[in-house]
C-alpha cells in the first residue's frame, strides 16, 4: 500500500510539473469544443397529438345487422404504417421537399432522414398518439408533422370506404355466379323430371317404402278375400241345407237360431238397452219396454225357426228366410268380386314396382343428387343475398357516421426554444474533458521527460547507494515569485470554471 502510494505521489508531482503545459492543452480544448458545440444550429420539434374514437351509439343497436371491422386492429395497422416509406415520400411532395432533389441518391436520403426523424408513439392511454418531428426549420418541422396528421386521417376514413365498396363488388360477383348455378339446377331438374316422369319417387317416400306398402297392401287384401269366400260358402251351406241352422227343435235357446232379420233388429235393440242402462235404472219405464220388445222377437224368431223344414219341404223355396239368404248371398259374392279386383290390382303394382328395381332406386339417386346440389347453391345464393345487404348497411354506416372519429387534442406547434443540441451536457462533458486532457497531456510529458522526486526512486533505478542531498533553499525573491506563479494557475483555472460558468448561464 505505501509503494502504491508513493508511486502515486511521484505521478501527481510529475503532472503538477508541467501543470501550465496542462492548463493550456485544457484551455485550447474547452475552447475548441464549445465553439464548434456554440455554433451547431439550433433543432426545433413540432409535435401533435391526436385522439382516436371508437366509442359510438349505433353498434349495439344495430349488432347482428351490420359487420364491423375492428377497429383495434385497424388503428394498430395504421399507426404501424404511418411511418412507411410511400406516407413519407408523399410528406416530401406535400412540403415541397422535392424541390432540391437532384437525382435518386439525393431522394433516397432524404426519405430515409425522414423516417429516422419523425416519431409516433402512445401518450399514455389507449387511441391517443403523439406525432413528433426535429427540423432547423421550425415551419418545415410544423408542416411534416401537419402532412402526417392530414394522411394519420384520411388513411382512417379512405380505408373504410374502400373496404366496403370492394366487399359489395365481390358479394355481386359471388350472388351472378349463384344466379348462374340455380338457373342450371332448375333446368337440369326439370330435364331429368320429364325423362323419368314414369318412375319418379312418389313425395314422402321413397321406393324401398312404396314396395313395403304394396306387399303389405296386397296380403292385407288376400286376407279380406279370404274372409269374404268363407262368409258367401257359408251362406251357400245354408241355402243347400248343409248347415241346418234354421231348424229348430224344442231344447234350443233363440239365440241359437239364426235369423238375418230379426237378429239385426234384437242385435239394434240390445245396444239401445246397454245405452239406457248407463242413465237409467231397470225400473224405468224405457227399459222394460224394451226388454219386453226383445222377448216378443225372440219369441217370433222361435215360431219362425218351427215352421222352417229341411229342403224336401215343396214350400221351402217360397220362404221368407230362404230368400233373405239369397240376398245375403249375392251381396257376399259381390264382395268377393270386389276383393278379386283388388287383390289383381295390388299384385299388378306390386309387380311393377318389383320390375323398376334395378331403375327407381338409380334415379332416387340421381334426384337426390340434383336436389342436394340445388339446395346448396339456393343455400348459398340465399346467404350472399342477406350478407350484401349486411354490407350496404355496414358501409352506409361507415361512410354516413363516425364509427373512428379523429380529435386533434394539441395541432401541430413549434415552441420557440429550440429542443436541441443540448449545449448545456455538451459544455459539460467537454469542460471535465478539457480537464483531463490537461491532465493526460502533463501525466504524458512527465513520463517523457522523467526527473527524481525522491532519494528512493534514484536509488531503485540507478541501483547505487545515495550518500545524501542537498536541500533547495529558497530565497525570499523566489519565495514571492513562486507565490506569484501558483496565484496566476489558480487564476487561470478559476477563469475556465468562470467561462463554463458564463456559458451555462447564456443557455439556461
Amino acid at each position: 500500500m505505501e509503494e502504491l502510494t508513493s508511486q502515486l505521489l511521484v505521478y501527481l508531482k510529475g503532472v503538477w510539473k508541467y501543470r501550465w503545459i496542462a492548463l493550456a492543452a485544457a484551455w485550447i480544448v474547452a475552447l475548441a469544443g464549445w465553439v464548434i458545440v456554440y455554433k451547431l444550429p439550433d433543432d426545433y420539434q413540432a409535435s401533435a397529438r391526436i385522439y382516436v374514437d371508437t366509442q359510438n351509439v349505433l353498434k349495439p343497436l344495430l349488432a347482428g345487422m351490420t359487420v364491423s371491422p375492428d377497429l383495434q386492429q385497424q388503428i394498430s395497422i395504421m399507426s404501424r404504417t404511418l411511418i412507411s416509406r410511400p406516407n413519407v415520400e408523399r410528406v416530401v411532395r406535400m412540403v415541397d421537399l422535392d424541390i432540391k432533389v437532384n437525382d435518386v441518391k439525393d431522394q433516397e436520403k432524404l426519405v430515409k432522414d425522414l423516417m429516422d426523424k419523425i416519431k409516433l408513439g402512445a401518450a399514455g392511454r389507449d387511441n391517443l398518439f403523439t406525432i413528433h418531428y426535429n427540423n432547423q426549420n421550425p415551419k418545415l418541422a410544423k408542416d411534416v408533422v401537419q402532412s402526417l396528421l392530414t394522411i394519420f386521417v384520411e388513411g382512417g376514413l379512405g380505408g373504410k370506404k374502400q373496404d366496403s365498396s370492394s366487399a359489395i363488388r365481390f358479394i355481386d360477383d359471388q350472388i351472378q355466379s349463384y344466379e348462374e348455378k340455380l338457373i342450371i339446377g332448375e333446368n337440369n331438374l326439370k330435364a331429368f323430371k320429364q325423362k323419368n316422369i314414369g318412375v319418379m319417387p312418389q313425395q314422402g317416400s321413397d321406393y324401398y317404402s312404396q314396395l313395403s306398402q304394396a306387399v303389405e297392401d296386397l296380403n292385407k287384401t288376400k286376407l279380406d278375400l279370404r274372409e269374404a269366400e268363407q262368409a258367401r260358402d257359408a251362406i251357400k251351406r245354408q241355402i243347400t241345407g248343409d248347415e241346418p241352422v234354421l231348424l229348430v227343435d224344442q231344447s234350443e235357446s233363440p239365440s241359437s237360431i239364426v235369423n238375418v232379420e230379426l237378429d239385426s233388429r234384437i242385435e239394434g235393440l240390445n245396444k239401445n238397452l246397454d245405452t239406457l242402462r248407463l242413465n237409467f235404472t231397470e225400473l224405468h219405464p224405457d227399459i222394460i219396454a224394451t226388454k219386453r220388445l226383445i222377448a216378443q222377437l225372440e219369441e217370433r224368431k222361435m215360431e219362425e225357426a218351427k215352421l222352417t223344414r229341411y229342403s224336401a219341404d215343396p214350400g221351402k223355396n217360397y220362404s221368407p228366410m230362404l230368400q233373405q239368404l239369397n240376398v245375403a248371398l249375392a251381396e257376399a259374392e259381390a264382395d268377393v268380386a270386389s276383393m278379386n279386383a283388388r287383390v289383381e290390382e295390388y299384385n299388378a303394382r306390386y309387380e311393377r314396382l318389383k320390375s323398376l328395381s334395378n331403375a327407381v332406386p338409380q334415379v332416387e339417386a340421381e334426384l337426390a343428387q340434383l336436389n342436394r346440389d340445388y339446395q346448396v347453391n339456393k343455400a348459398n345464393y340465399e346467404k350472399l343475398l342477406e350478407r350484401r345487404e349486411s354490407a350496404k348497411i355496414s358501409g352506409e354506416l361507415g361512410s354516413q357516421t363516425d364509427l373512428m372519429s379523429f380529435r386533434i387534442i394539441d395541432p401541430p406547434v413549434v415552441s420557440d426554444r429550440p429542443v436541441g443540441p443540448d449545449r448545456g451536457k455538451f459544455f459539460s462533458i467537454i469542460f471535465l474533458g478539457a480537464l483531463l486532457a490537461g491532465i493526460g497531456v502533463a501525466f504524458a510529458i512527465s513520463q517523457i521527460r522523467p526527473t527524481f522526486h525522491s532519494q528512493m526512486s534514484l536509488r531503485e533505478i540507478s541501483g547505487k547507494p545515495i550518500l545524501g542531498s542537498i536541500p533547495m533553499i529558497w530565497t525570499n525573491q523566489e519565495k514571492v515569485k513562486r507565490r506569484k506563479r501558483l496565484y496566476a494557475f489558480g487564476l487561470s483555472l478559476l477563469s475556465l470554471l468562470g467561462l463554463y460558468g458564463v456559458l451555462m448561464l447564456k443557455i439556461a
